[in-house]
């Protein structure tokens, strides 16, 4: 050290009570980027994983519309923001003729706010006043935008919502993502306030007209949606999903601890297993037997992938509901391994392709089923996976096939065998004449 100069070696000394004090304070703290209660069944609208996320970054971000506490108050939604309360005004000024006015839509939410927030995985810093307000002017825009579109309400000609074409198609898929979800109880509470409390004569249920609003985009007949017009779901999205759950398909099946995934389309195709469409109610209802593997046609555009895409990520999150789309999306990510796959079943009219070229569409399939636990032997496709590889692991079948698919797969490779079996039969035929005249030759 140097003369003259002095220094000084500061030490901080934490006071060891301090130290577990803030220990304990940080375990006693509750997580708030998932709760605790993220596992119960009353949780059901959660964050999309980011695993999933970077795959496809595009599909889980609302576009245009809001909904529910997430993704509220960002600049890009500001547009349909502004309409909501142009919304809610139009359905105030009806109810306001049998009582109904917003301090009672406020007061029939006030006292779901515990539920509502145990809906959420993550907590929810909006205080009770904001969360309120958002659940009424969300849920009674919705409402509004189901009554218009079911005609229980007149619809002016020149709302740009519906007049302007780009507009219905992104709010229509924006209602059916995952974190831009409210609790299904929100929306009936206020049906009933607002809607079924003036139509007593001519009662209907939000889930007839939540199904009828998203068939524009997915067209099924009405006998197909009626089995579903009392349903329940937690959400939207989970309301949709379910309508396409075949009653008979329900539960999962235990299934062989040996069985694996199935090989490709064309693959199969090469081992004798033929395809056909089958018609169906739901996509989901897929059978197999007697070599031949019925698969009702789906219509691939921009809805259906971010639907898909969507249930697939509240499937991986809600562990209280099965996994049918995740079944669903890993069978077909097996069969449309590469662009000639999707090309394939495109020809044999399984799919319906608006979403691109056939490479395009192997690629949403396989990325799919990416960063998504799946669970082979618990599913109910378990017995198909199983049926469909007994038979292409079967000799004889692969070797009939191979044969059919050398001389018979082209009407020229038919012509051609056809050709040459003449034509050993009539080599036959002479050879037999030939033995014939010299066992018995002709008497002189």
């Amino acid at each position: 050290m140097s003369k003259g100069k002095t220094s000084h070696h500061v030490i901080e000394v934490v006071d060891k009570r301090d130290w577990i004090a803030l220990v304990q304070q940080k375990m006693d703290t509750s997580p708030k980027m998932l709760s605790r209660s993220a596992g119960e069944e009353s949780c059901c609208i959660f964050r999309v994983p980011q695993s999933l996320v970077e795959i496809n970054e595009k599909a889980y971000q609302p576009h245009i519309v809001s909904m529910g506490p997430y993704h509220h108050g960002k600049q890009h939604l500001e547009m349909i923001q502004e309409h909501k309360w142009r919304y809610l005004g139009s359905l105030l000024a009806r109810t306001r003729s049998h009582g109904v006015s917003f301090k009672d839509l406020f007061v029939a939410i006030e006292p779901l706010e515990k539920s509502i927030r145990e809906c959420y995985s993550e907590t929810i810093t909006f205080d009770s006043r904001q969360l309120i307000e958002m659940m009424v002017l969300d849920g009674c825009f919705v409402i509004e935008l189901f009554c218009m579109v079911g005609s229980l309400v007149p619809r002016d000609v020149d709302d740009p919502i519906f007049s302007m074409a780009w507009i219905f198609p992104f709010l229509t898929r924006d209602l059916l993502r995952l974190e831009n979800q409210i609790p299904y109880f929100v929306l009936e509470t206020l049906f009933e306030l607002t809607i079924l409390s003036s139509r007593r004569q001519t009662p209907t249920t939000l889930a007839k007209l939540a199904l009828h609003f998203f068939n524009y985009m997915v067209q099924r007949d009405a006998k197909t949606l009626e089995q579903y017009y009392s349903l329940k779901g937690k959400h939207l999205l989970g309301l949709f999903r379910e309508s396409f759950i075949p009653p008979s398909q329900e539960t999962t099946r235990e299934s062989s601890p040996l069985l694996q995934l199935i090989p490709s389309a064309k693959k199969l195709h090469l081992a004798g297993i033929e395809f056909k469409p089958r018609r169906t109610n739901s996509f989901l209802d897929i059978k197999f037997g007697n070599g031949v593997l019925e698969i009702p046609p789906l219509t691939i555009d921009d809805f259906t992938s971010s639907v898909f895409l969507n249930i697939v990520a509240f499937e991986q999150c809600y562990r209280h509901c099965t996994k049918h789309v995740t079944t669903y999306a890993t069978l077909m990510g097996c069969l449309i391994n590469t662009p000639g796959d999707a090309g394939f079943l495109s020809d044999h009219k399984i799919i319906e392709n608006y979403f691109g070229t056939d490479e395009e569409v192997a690629r949403f399939f396989n990325n799919v089923g990416k960063d998504v636990a799946f669970d082979i032997h618990r599913n109910y496709l378990s017995e198909l996976f199983q049926n469909v590889n007994e038979h292409y692991r079967n000799n004889w079948h692969v070797r009939w096939a191979s044969f059919k698919h050398t001389y018979f797969d082209t009407p020229w490779s038919f012509m051609s065998a056809l050709a040459a079996l003449i034509l050993l039969l009539l080599t036959m035929i002479q050879s037999l004449f030939a033995v014939y005249a010299y066992v018995y030759p002709p008497k002189p």
